[in-house]
């Protein structure tokens, strides 16, 4: 049996984590959340598909390829929280659960950072702690596709 597949999206500047104000972002990059999601994933019987990008654009296509080829969304899409009504609509669009993941607590940051539009489209919403947020992110899609899988 195919593992189910989660998608693992990330958004712009994510690819200088360790290197971005580590005091608010920690030392960890994202190869170091690939691998924490790899292992979880194993464990959890989950296959993954772990991408960064820069751009909108291609985030919104990366989420509108999910329909039909995963069973759920964990996304931290970074300075497009605030932004991207495209974002948002490709989540609803697709009708799979979504996690929005933040290593930071948006909710104690700059009021701008405050108002999430992914959020609207999530299943539910983790922040503020660190990239270990990530794994309890899988561990809650685990839990959700199996619900799915059993109605």
């Amino acid at each position: 049996m195919t593992p189910p597949l989660i998608a693992v999206l990330n958004g712009p500047n994510l690819n200088l984590l360790g290197l971005r104000e580590p005091e608010r972002y920690g030392t960890a990059t994202l190869d170091d959340v690939e691998a924490l999601c790899a292992e979880v994933a194993e464990e959890l019987g989950l296959a993954i598909d772990f991408r960064q990008t820069n751009g909108e654009g291609e985030l919104v296509t990366w989420v509108q390829e999910c329909r039909g080829r995963a069973a759920g969304i964990v996304i931290n899409p970074a300075g497009y929280t605030t932004t991207s009504v495209a974002l948002l609509d490709a989540l609803l669009a697709v009708e799979l659960p979504v996690i929005e993941v933040h290593i930071t607590n948006i909710h104690r940051r700059e009021e701008f950072r405050q108002h999430s539009y992914v959020s609207r489209a999530a299943t539910g919403v983790i922040a503020g702690l660190g990239i270990e947020g990530y794994a309890l992110a899988l561990r809650a899609m685990a839990r959700l596709v199996a619900e799915e899988a059993a109605e």
